[in-house]
């Protein structure tokens, strides 16, 4: 999935704007906020939450919780965190369509009527990247 928030190729290493959103699932007590950190999106697919920074860390072997920046300013976190986002939420459900990879993703910030416009964006992309390498974009465009 080409994640247009960063501008579909890699420009930007993080949300626009995201030190203003507030990224803390502070019911999550498995993976606690740090109150002097932020959680929102880094690295090429943005990655965001602290319920995905603490086990991205935990797998990969950096402090999620306690230093969410390195997903930033490492380029060799940031591509594994890209890799492990993808394999434990994106990868099972590609057989479902383009719009399964939106919703695991982006969720209800998308999908389900959260913001159709950027969903519309990300499937003008993805059509486009198919248009280009001759393929097929195949059904379930949409989330």
């Amino acid at each position: 999935m080409f994640e247009h928030a960063t501008c579909t190729d890699f420009c930007y290493i993080e949300e626009i704007n995201g030190a203003t959103r507030d990224y803390c699932d502070e019911t999550n007590t498995q993976y606690p906020c740090n109150p002097d950190k932020g959680y929102y999106g880094r690295g090429p697919i943005q990655l965001s939450w602290n319920f995905n920074y603490g086990p991205a860390g935990e797998s990969i072997g950096f402090d999620g919780l306690n230093s969410p920046e390195t997903v930033a300013t490492d380029p060799v976190i940031s591509f594994k965190t890209a890799l492990w986002y993808w394999v434990n939420f994106v990868q099972p459900v590609i057989s479902q369509g383009f719009g399964a990879t939106i919703r695991a993703i982006n969720g209800a910030i998308e999908c389900d009527g959260g913001n159709q416009a950027a969903v519309q964006a990300r499937i003008n992309y993805y059509t486009e990247y198919c248009s280009r390498f001759g393929v097929d974009p195949g059904p379930n465009l949409s989330c």
